[in-house]
């Protein structure tokens, strides 16, 4: 449900293409039970109520709070999907999908109920004759209330498969989405983060249960966000956006899966499907690649269409044959076993993250494919005496783009990253090294001086001076011959950050006036790594001490131990600052963590 109490847009599901409106209604019949949660706009950066007067940029909604979507959460009403209306959003530059979340799982019929009765009390709340003032705090306890209700309710007995993201991308270019779990009242517990490309068109993704819980315990308390990176402005539709459980095992009745649907993967047998004769009788050098398949593997492949392997062998021998013909890369998650091949399908499935209905199954075996349509009957089989007629079917006519042809990769960066989580398990710091973080560091210049405006009135908990910076104080510092500026962007393999950081040195001390971050990065170690890089570029050509100014508040108390945990020591204290020193024969920290190209260097 959505904050319908504040949110009073409507457009008509018109407005729609057909075919999207049709992928928002296909799951309807597979959802056997889904969570309601309470999604709210939301800031990046919020420490409300004290923002709100701070900063320039607050714009204040009918309860109060603050908007961060351009127009508010736009309500589309669909008639046949699995909720009652999808939600259309135009994000400001640090405006995010906030709720507070739980595994409390309803049928999809109850929570068609509760949702719509979301609606009606929304209605009712907007339209109570009252005070604007009173009403802003009646709006603020129906949303409080309802947050409530959804943080109290108990876990269902049963366990969702997964969390369910739908979204409409109409935008030209693909956009990229953090989706984040984090548990509530603890700032430096680990969260789960994953990044979710949507290009041009529909997406739908599944984020298995099982492998947020490989990162933290969903039986505690925990809250939900999206944020688009890079996205000022942007208009996206979103659907779905709860935890799920689908009906994976359809009636008897129900159909094998036609042509209609496109394959989102290509399952293969080995033994004379993707070569000629049986690796387990003839050995390696009894066998002969069929080349014509190759051909087919690499232009689905061209066309974003991923591949697996499901073959009753020997796993070392079969791997090292497709490792000696240059073919292991191509196949994702490949399941070699003696066991049912539903099974192994299945798992790629799971592993995948996508529905059996999006898969095919090539095996030259009637038993083993009538094997797999009896389990699954959703998923496509094919003869492998026609594989040849791959290309040409209509479930791999898709439109070439440059996502799809990356689509290989985007999933093997994925896997890496989920087998880096798990090898690394109480080795945090192995852990980040492995993700890629990369600062790249700029001086304040018309170009970004906006960005930096913004980020000084949004930052509070990782904002060290309290600073808010007018514009023009700004565009003073920038043309400061004794100031020297950083501006701080972030990206890591999984994607980017966009502009994360601030800081302002006085040279002549020298002295760090201010430094501020977004708290999109805490708990990455950049703060650490950019102290660790100013202190190591004013320690040249030789060494001097170097200090810091320190405003302590209670928002960015815990944060401000970066300061400590560097080797920064209190000097003294005037007016509420602290005056903080590095001493010169201190040694500089260096954890590399973090790589960091800073163009400021060009210039010395």
């Amino acid at each position: 449900m959505y904050e319908a109490e504040v949110n009073s847009g409507f457009e008509s599901i018109d407005t729609l293409p057909a075919a999207v409106v049709k992928r928002f209604s296909e799951l309807r019949s597979e959802v056997k039970a889904r969570t309601i949660l309470p999604w709210g706009e939301h800031c990046t950066e919020c420490a409300s109520p004290t923002c709100y007067t701070t900063c320039d940029l607050y714009s204040p909604r009918m309860d109060g709070n603050c908007r961060l979507f351009v127009d508010g959460m736009v309500r589309i009403d669909i008639e046949d999907g699995v909720r009652p209306y999808l939600l259309k959003l135009r994000f400001k530059q640090w405006g995010k999908l906030w709720t507070v979340g739980n595994l409390a799982m309803y049928a999809p019929g109850e929570a068609q109920r509760k949702e719509k009765m979301n609606m009606t009390v929304g209605a009712v709340a907007r339209s109570m004759p009252l005070p604007r003032p009173l009403k802003s705090r009646f709006l603020a306890k129906v949303a409080y209330r309802r947050r409530r209700v959804t943080e109290l309710a108990p876990a269902s007995a049963e366990t969702p498969d997964c969390f369910l993201l739908e979204c409409y991308n109409p935008n030209p270019r693909s956009i990229d989405l953090t989706f984040t779990i984090r548990l509530r009242q603890q700032e430096s517990a680990r969260a789960f983060h994953k990044a979710i490309r949507v290009p041009s068109g529909f997406v739908r993704e599944r984020v298995a249960v099982a492998e947020i819980r490989r990162a933290m315990d969903l039986s505690q308390p925990f809250e939900v966000e999206i944020v688009p990176n890079e996205a000022d402005g942007a208009v996206l539709y979103f659907g779905l956006l709860d935890f799920v459980t689908l009906d994976v095992q359809p009636q008897a009745s129900a159909a094998p899966a036609s042509g209609a649907k496109t394959w989102k993967c290509i399952v293969w047998d080995l033994d004379n499907t993707l070569w000629d004769g049986t690796l387990i009788e003839d050995g390696p050098e009894g066998i002969r690649l069929r080349e014509e398949a190759v051909a087919v593997i690499k232009e689905t492949d061209r066309r974003g269409i991923l591949h697996s392997v499901a073959s009753k062998n020997n796993e070392a021998d079969a791997m090292g044959v497709l490792r000696t013909l240059r073919l292991d890369e191509y196949f994702l998650h490949p399941q070699i076993t003696w066991e049912p091949k539903s099974q192994s399908v299945a798992r790629i499935a799971k592993l995948l993250n996508i529905g059996v209905e999006s898969l095919a199954f090539v095996d030259d075996q009637a038993f083993e494919r009538e094997e797999v349509r009896s389990a699954l009957p959703q998923v496509a089989l094919v003869d492998a005496a026609e594989y040849q007629d791959i290309l040409s079917r209509a479930e791999c006519q898709v439109p070439i783009t440059e996502e799809s042809q990356q689509r290989r990769l985007m999933y093997r960066q994925e896997e890496q990253r989920e087998l880096v989580l798990e090898s690394f398990r109480g080795e945090y710091a192995t852990f980040l090294r492995e993700c890629q973080i990369q600062l790249v560091v700029t001086r304040l210049s018309p170009e970004n001086l906006e960005r930096v405006y913004e980020l000084a009135q949004r930052t509070n908990q990782m904002n060290f001076s309290g600073a808010r910076y007018p514009r023009e104080q700004l565009h003073d510092i920038q043309e400061s011959r004794v100031h020297e500026t950083y501006v701080i962007r972030c990206t890591d393999r999984f994607g980017s950050y966009g502009i994360v950081g601030f800081a302002v040195v006085d040279t002549r001390e020298p002295r760090l006036l201010d430094l501020m971050f977004s708290c999109r990065i805490q708990g990455k170690r950049v703060e650490h790594a950019f102290l660790g890089h100013v202190l190591d570029r004013f320690s040249r050509p030789d060494r001097r001490d170097f200090f810091a100014n320190f405003r302590k508040t209670a928002k960015n108390a815990s944060h401000g131990k970066v300061f400590e945990e560097i080797g920064f020591e209190v000097m003294g204290e005037q007016e509420g600052v602290l005056s903080l020193g590095f001493r010169k024969e201190r040694g500089i920290p260096r954890e590399g963590i973090i790589r960091i190209v800073d163009a400021n260097d060009a210039g010395q």
